[in-house]
């Protein structure tokens, strides 16, 4: 092999060695978060963030919502780099692996936010959505109203186009939504003026699951959207690496789009964190 051609496939051999490195640590987690977490009370604190609290202006409740055939678990790193800096209200939603409708999936996530928000006490909640969770949340916010509820929607490697990935998956309803051209995708397409979410997008240029890279891109002319770019990582380092952390804590906790770890947009506006 060349030099140039090793230098290139460097990169992918170490972001596919951190997603085996990532998927093995998963797998062991995996069985710890089947089970729902239980609501905390209003004026508990996340675990990890009673010495951050104190220094930490107010935040917004967080929902977390997985991926496809994954659970809750996915989030532990996540959830306590948030409740490090300051986030209080913190929980990690399950959607039964049975779903086999993202709409279903979507008016859960919106009960969810309706307990959150009367738990506690605010009108308005934050959430992040890994790979399909994302769409779930995207099609909460523009098709059932959420847009009231959700101040920011921060999506992780998420088929905002269609992923056309593993073709032979398309037995499963939930597969063949996250299709190029789906009907769920198109209602997504459709116009969306007055949405009041503003969305943040982070993609990763080595993301094996999404097909092609850019389709976990958000690009719609109803919404606000700022797109990140991530450079080195795969699809299962978006919800773990702690650059993409910083990169979430920062979305977040500002009330405009400009959102990078480091601060750094390029031409296009997008920011590589990794």
């Amino acid at each position: 092999m060349e030099l140039t051609e090793l230098t290139r496939f460097t990169p992918l051999l170490k972001a596919t060695a951190l997603e085996l490195a990532i998927l093995t640590g998963h797998v062991l987690l995996y069985p710890s978060g089947l089970v729902p977490e239980r609501p905390r009370p209003a004026d508990a604190t996340a675990p990890g963030a009673e010495a951050a609290t104190a220094l930490a202006p107010p935040r917004r409740p967080v929902a977390l919502l997985h991926g496809f055939v994954d659970n809750r678990s996915v989030f532990v790193l996540l959830r306590r780099s948030l409740a490090r800096h300051g986030w209080r209200h913190v929980e990690a939603l399950n959607y039964s692996p049975l779903t086999c409708d993202l709409r279903a999936a979507a008016e859960l996530l919106g009960r969810h936010v309706e307990a959150i928000r009367a738990r506690t006490g605010h009108d308005e909640v934050d959430v992040v959505g890994h790979s399909l969770g994302g769409l779930i949340a995207r099609y909460y916010v523009q098709r059932l109203g959420g847009d009231a509820r959700v101040r920011t929607l921060v999506t992780l490697g998420t088929p905002h186009a269609g992923t056309t990935v593993a073709p032979l998956a398309d037995a499963h309803p939930l597969i063949r939504q996250m299709r190029p051209g789906s009907e769920v995708l198109r209602e997504l397409a459709g116009p969306s003026g007055g949405c009041r979410t503003r969305f943040v997008s982070f993609w990763s240029d080595l993301d094996q699951i999404m097909v092609p890279v850019e389709t976990a891109r958000l690009d719609h002319p109803d919404l606000q959207v700022h797109n990140v770019r991530v450079s080195g990582i795969g699809h299962l380092a978006l919800p773990v690496h702690p650059t993409v952390a910083a990169g979430i804590r920062q979305a977040l906790g500002s009330d405009g789009l400009s959102v990078g770890a480091d601060g750094a947009a390029d031409a296009t506006g997008a920011v590589s964190v990794a």
